[in-house]
């Protein structure tokens, strides 16, 4: 005799926001003693894309000006890189 298993569908867990991870990032060579200012993020085209379109990054936390885009006051350069990573600066 067999007996019918119901099955239910996994939760939907949404994505963790990149710029969360980045923020991550920003905060601990913060504290190890990295201005903000020598700080530049390089992103990928999708990522900066993402980013872009993050309606969980409060405004405050990304701004467009003189051209250039800043995310928590870090500049980005968008493109040239095979995987986002956040430069120090200090090489």
């Amino acid at each position: 005799m067999s007996q019918d298993i119901p099955l239910q569908r996994p939760a939907f867990v949404a994505p963790k926001s990149m710029a969360e991870t980045f923020r991550k990032a920003i905060e601990a060579a913060e504290q190890s003693g990295t201005s903000r200012d020598d700080m530049t993020l390089h992103l990928t085209l999708r990522d900066a894309s993402n980013i872009r379109r993050d309606n969980r990054i409060p405004v405050s936390d990304l701004s467009f000006a003189n051209g250039e885009m800043r995310l928590l006051k870090v500049k980005v350069v968008t493109g040239g890189v095979d995987v986002s990573k956040l430069d120090l600066g200090g090489s």
